[in-house]
């Protein structure tokens, strides 16, 4: 299970990385906006697993 969590942080990291370039060349307030929402989502769900599995998962 540990391996599948590491996976997921990698590309959550990735998703996160993303994010960050096209926020930094966003030409509209609109699409600053839509990029900073979505880096915001993934870096809450790349805390939550960095945080660990909920024990339901791990059991």
């Amino acid at each position: 299970m540990i391996a599948v969590r590491d996976l997921l942080i990698r590309g959550s990291e990735k998703v996160l990385a993303h994010y960050r370039l096209l926020l930094a060349s966003a030409k509209t307030e609109k699409g600053r906006d839509l990029y900073l929402s979505r880096s915001e989502r993934e870096q809450r769900l790349l805390d939550q697993l960095q945080g660990g599995l909920p024990g339901w998962i791990a059991a």
